[in-house]
């Protein structure tokens, strides 16, 4: 059984899992929904399924702001959540399946130091990495895990001058939670989503070989419930379900949507992101059979925010500001940032926009809507400051690269300039390539002369291709790109704003000129 949960949903799931050895691929389900709670744990019944567990797991993943985003969420209310089910009487042991160190806004400037301070205010009691932990490389993750207060677990990242897991974090922990004895791995994935170049001195393991040695290391120390915290695509969580059969429970990330699932007799459960939701799990073992007790629990204003871990957020929230307004580079130029003409032609913020895109993902090419450069005005000449990038692009959008043939590229090219001569937000800004535009022509056949690298683009030719995430999820109706290989997911990719700000300080001084790589033929 799967069960997809849509980001909008605002109600709560919840389903037994009864699983014994005698029972392997079967389940009993107990489903409530459209429940309403005001105090969540004032709510606790005594005579349901869940009432005798001695472990109540509560899982976030993918967290990249302390604040509530889009009204859901908040580190804050995540601890009072906490607090009401420990003052319920329940054990809540509150997991993090990794990506909470970048990327944000907030990140750019403290290079994950906010999400710390407040992870170790709401307590967070267990995590292992994502791909996210390396973005400013292994000797400052090194850091940042010493920062924490909370218990790593990590199985499968290795430090090459310890040859041991990194930072001295645990590869493996078992705890005691009542009479329930319960082992954790922690499994970070090392596909190439996280860059070589970050890993100076560490080595990422196979995470399906660090499960099978120290899996039956739990069982030797008397573990009767195994659970894996992963940071792994889906897809691999399953197959190291399939190997490891033993695994109760697979508390996952890297997915940023609400999954809940069965493979054979393991739960796996992916709560979203950004604290939207937080997934309740109460566990018991009752004669040799596996109970888990899964609840969606969405987190609202309903839940306040709780004083301690709010001041934290809050404090550097105010420090935010501050930072602000640090100068990243210096423009010798105006930016033309006109969205009348940003929407219709090239100008000098778009190529600016499109060459940081391309310079992030190391792509052949990059196209990007021009709707994504925001501010509608000229910028004058003079310092950048990082709350003028963020004016210019207000969203949270991600860099993503794709494996595309040339006719895509030219497909797409063309739904560009299709409103031509309209100014709109689908218009292409581009870099790595030239191209003639004729508006005169049928909308579908108006792109020509298109050259990539200084040669003619080969319609059976692969190129890589970086794009904002909002085109690869088919936005301003870009729906060309569907099916297509994704090199760089938006669950991997750099924040746009990021991109730009690292692209404009890398050279301290912009003078970017319109350098003919759109023509329009009017």
């Amino acid at each position: 059984m799967a069960r997809h949960v849509n980001r909008a949903i605002a109600w709560i799931v919840a389903f037994v899992l009864v699983v014994g050895p005698a029972q392997a691929g079967h389940h009993l389900l107990y489903v409530t929904s459209g429940l309403s709670r005001t105090l969540y744990a004032q709510h606790e019944e005594p005579g349901s399924p869940r009432a005798p567990a001695p472990l109540t797991i509560l899982q976030i993943n993918d967290v990249y702001s302390t604040l509530p985003v889009d009204e859901l969420g908040g580190l804050a209310r995540v601890a009072t959540l906490k607090q009401q089910l420990a003052a319920a009487g329940r054990t809540p042991f509150l997991v993090l399946a990794g990506d909470f160190l970048s990327p944000s806004v907030a990140s750019s400037t403290f290079k994950g130091e906010q999400m710390i301070a407040a992870l170790n205010a709401a307590g967070l009691d267990l995590a292992t990495l994502g791909n996210h932990e390396f973005d400013f490389g292994d000797d400052l993750l090194i850091q940042r895990m010493r920062e924490a207060k909370w218990q790593w677990v990590v199985s499968n990242v290795i430090d090459t001058k310890t040859g041991k897991p990194i930072a001295d974090a645990a590869p493996y922990v078992v705890k005691m939670f009542g009479p329930l004895k319960v082992g954790f791995i922690g499994l970070c994935l090392n596909t190439s989503e996280i860059s070589e170049a970050k890993l100076t001195h560490t080595r990422l393991v196979d995470p399906l070989e660090a499960a099978a040695q120290y899996l039956p290391i739990l069982k030797r120390e008397g573990a009767t419930v195994i659970v894996a915290v992963t940071h792994l695509a889906f897809a691999t969580d399953r197959a190291l379900v399939e190997a490891l059969p033993d695994i109760d429970l697979i508390i996952g990330g890297h997915e940023h949507y609400p999954i809940t699932g069965t493979e054979n007799r393991t739960l796996i459960s992916k709560a979203g992101s950004d604290a939207k939701w937080v997934a309740r799990i109460d566990v018991n073992r009752v004669k040799g059979t596996v109970e888990r007790f899964y609840e969606l629990i969405p987190i609202t204003n309903a839940l306040p925010d709780e004083p301690r871990t709010a001041a934290v957020v809050n404090e550097y929230e105010s420090r935010l500001g501050t930072a602000l307004d640090t100068v990243v580079g210096v423009t010798r130029v105006p930016l033309d940032g006109s969205s009348v003409r940003l929407r219709a032609g090239e100008t000098n913020l778009g190529d600016l926009f499109a060459d940081a895109i391309r310079a992030d993902a190391a792509a052949d090419v990059a196209m990007m809507n021009a709707g994504t450069i925001r501010g509608d005005r000229m910028y004058p000449a003079g310092p950048l400051t990082k709350r003028t990038l963020l004016e210019m692009h207000p969203f949270g959008n991600v860099i993503c690269k794709l494996a595309v043939p040339g006719r895509l590229i030219l497909a797409a090219l063309n739904h560009g300039v299709s409103k031509l001569p309209a100014s709109a937000g689908q218009f292409p800004q581009v870099s790595g390539l030239t191209m003639k535009v004729d508006a005169n022509k049928a909308a579908g056949d108006r792109v020509t002369d298109v050259h990539v690298g200084g040669q003619p683009l080969d319609p059976d030719k692969t190129y890589s291709l970086a794009t904002p995430d909002f085109i690869l999820k088919g936005g301003d109706g870009y729906t060309m790109f569907a099916g297509q290989r994704v090199l760089i997911q938006p669950e991997s990719g750099d924040l746009l704003v990021s991109a730009l700000e690292n692209y404009v300080a890398s050279k301290n001084e912009i003078a970017p000129e319109i350098d003919g790589r759109i023509l329009i033929l009017r």
